[in-house]
């Protein structure tokens, strides 16, 4: 069996820690050696590898709810690929797996930190996003967190990308009175209105989030999904009704910021209208696992929920695809392929 493994596989490392926005010397693609899986252990080959918003964060040296990547050593995140070879119970070669060893192209995992997944379900990609990490930030952002309920009128901000597009969208499939989103660009804003059934959406990029929203939400809204941050949480607490909730996922606007970023400046209404803001991460919500996978493939399986992908060919270019996604040049979950 071993005779036929590949002997070298490549992997990226964290070699600088980046100052603001990342740069291509903060990175390497290094070769290193592979050799058969040990006891308990099985080795993988990576077809599709996640990038997502929250490795800025690893990046930094700094504690946190997720220990920082080491430098010179090979980043880690979500991955799906084939068993290649297996010395665990429970895994064969050929077998389709879920884990996170991410960023290199075969990856040697112990076997419990592996979730075998069903290609015949959906693409192998899926469980990266909209069957995986992503989607189930949203199931349990905007169900468990933001308690949502039939007749709420529901904002996200990033409303295109792999989080926000399903929140959305289970907002509306789940009976919201109204969905708005936020995006990018106009092609964005398309998409959420034709394609996700979004009621509304914005360019933020066009004006003032303020304004927009409250053109989009002339009735105020009743939850807020915070992927950005900044300007607009800002906005979304001047928007929210009494007893509105806020989901705060991510703050994307300020990963990349070298100085403190202002806060929100309208505080005090919190008080009045007697606002709950919730930060969130999935990690607390494991027991959901199972409930939304068979009520989101319900979902995909009929059509009412759609999702896209960007996928970036090529090892080569994970360091491309990440600082494409801080960026907004993603639609959907962005995701590495390898061939």
């Amino acid at each position: 069996m071993s005779a036929a493994l590949p002997t070298t596989s490549r992997e990226w490392h964290l070699v600088a820690r980046p100052h603001g926005w990342p740069r291509a010397e903060d990175f390497a693609l290094r070769e290193a050696a592979v050799a058969a899986p040990a006891e308990g252990r099985i080795l993988v080959r990576n077809k599709h590898f996640s990038v997502d918003p929250y490795m800025r964060g690893r990046m930094n040296d700094v504690k946190s709810y997720t220990p920082p990547f080491q430098l010179d050593r090979p980043m880690d995140g979500g991955a799906v690929g084939e068993v290649i070879a297996s010395a665990a119970e429970g895994f064969a070669v050929g077998d389709h797996v879920l884990h996170g060893l991410g960023w290199r192209e075969i990856a040697d995992v112990p076997a419990e930190h592996a979730v075998k997944v069903d290609a015949g379900i959906a693409p192998l990609s899926a469980y990266l996003g909209v069957l995986g990490m992503p989607g189930l930030t949203a199931y349990a952002g905007l169900f468990d967190v933001a308690s949502f309920k039939e007749g709420d009128a529901v904002f996200v901000s990033g409303a295109a990308g792999a989080v926000g597009s399903q929140v959305g969208q289970l907002a509306r499939i789940n009976g919201a009175s109204r969905v708005i989103g936020s995006a990018g660009s106009d092609e964005k804003v398309r998409l959420l209105v034709e394609e996700y059934g979004f009621d509304a959406a914005f360019n933020y990029k066009d004006g003032p989030v303020r304004d927009q929203l409250r053109e989009a939400a002339p009735d105020g809204i009743d939850v807020y999904f915070d992927n950005v941050g900044g300007e607009h949480l800002e906005a979304a607490i001047g928007s929210l009704n009494l007893h509105g909730r806020v989901t705060v996922c991510g703050m994307i606007a300020q990963y990349n910021a070298t100085e403190p970023t202002p806060g929100p400046r309208n505080m005090a209404l919190i008080i009045g209208k007697r606002l709950r803001i919730q930060g969130m991460l999935v990690g607390d919500h494991a027991d959901l696992k199972e409930k939304f996978v068979q009520d989101v493939a319900g979902w995909l399986a009929s059509g009412e929920l759609k999702y896209q992908e960007t996928a970036i060919q090529g090892i080569e270019k994970g360091y491309d695809a990440f600082v494409g996604l801080l960026r907004g040049e993603n639609t959907g979950k962005m995701i590495v392929s390898l061939a």
